[in-house]
C-alpha cells in the first residue's frame, strides 16, 4: 500500500536516558521538548509514567507553554487530569491506564473538547480493534521491531503484522518500537500513519535533519 503523504512524527520522552540525576535529566528533557518543538515534530507524547504529579505537572506546564502558537500538539501519557488540567492536545492510554471508553463517553459529552485526542497502545491486532470500537482518536502499535523500551510487552511484531493492524484499522496506526532511518521507509510502506519514537527524536544531534529526511521519504 502507498506509505502516508504526511507521516505524524511523535517523539516519545524518556528522562531516564538523559544521566542519572533527577533534576539534570528533567532540565534536559524540557530542553529537549524546546528543541523538538522548534524543529517542528507533529507531537511529542510525554511518558514519563514513574514522575510525582507534582514534577510532571511542572514539565507539561512548560512543553504546553513553549508548544503554544507552534504546530507541535504535547500528548500526556496515562494522566488525564494533569493533559485537562493544564491544556495540553491529548492523552495517551495504556493497557493498564483508564479504559478509552471511558474517556470518550466524557469527552463526547464536553463539546468544548471535542479537539482532544485520545489514543492508545496496542500490542495486538484484537487490542488495535477493541481500541478503536471504542473511539480511540490514533493507535500506537509495536514493538514493531525489538527495543529495550518495549520488550516486556514481548517480541517485535514486525512489518507483516504492523501491516494486518494498519489494514484492519479505520483510524491513524502509528508505528513504535525500535523505529530508525533505515527501517522507517518499512513501517510507512505497511501503512503507517506515523512513527513514534523515543530514541530517533530525543537523542537526535540534529532533529530537523532527522524530521526533514523522514519527510522527503514521501
Amino acid at each position: 500500500m502507498p506509505p502516508a503523504a504526511n507521516p505524524v512524527l511523535c517523539s516519545v520522552t524518556d528522562r531516564h536516558l538523559l544521566g542519572p540525576d533527577e533534576d539534570a535529566r528533567l532540565a534536559a528533557l524540557s530542553a529537549a521538548i524546546r528543541r523538538a518543538i522548534a524543529a517542528s515534530v507533529d507531537w511529542i507524547q510525554i511518558r514519563e509514567k514513574d514522575l510525582s504529579g507534582r514534577r510532571l505537572s511542572e514539565l507539561v506546564r512548560d512543553a504546553v507553554g513553549a508548544a503554544g502558537g507552534s504546530s507541535t500538539r504535547i500528548l500526556v501519557n496515562d494522566r488525564l487530569d494533569i493533559a485537562l488540567g493544564l491544556g495540553a492536545a491529548g492523552v495517551h492510554l495504556g493497557e493498564e491506564s483508564v479504559p478509552v471508553a471511558e474517556v470518550i463517553r466524557w469527552r463526547n459529552a464536553e463539546p468544548t473538547r471535542r479537539s482532544f485526542l485520545v489514543g492508545a497502545s496496542c500490542h495486538s491486532l484484537a487490542a488495535a480493534q477493541q481500541a478503536e470500537h471504542d473511539g480511540a482518536d490514533y493507535i500506537f502499535f509495536g514493538p514493531v521491531f525489538d527495543t529495550p523500551a518495549k520488550r516486556k510487552f514481548g517480541p517485535p511484531q514486525g512489518l507483516e503484522r504492523l501491516s494486518e493492524v494498519c489494514r484492519a484499522a479505520r483510524v491513524p496506526v502509528l508505528a513504535i518500537g525500535g523505529i530508525t532511518l533505515e527501517n522507517a521507509p518499512g513501517c510507512l510502506r505497511s501503512g503507517a500513519a506515523g512513527l513514534a519514537a523515543i530514541r530517533l527524536f530525543q537523542d537526535s544531534p540534529d532533529l530537523p535533519a532527522v524530521l526533514s529526511h523522514l519527510r522527503g521519504m514521501m
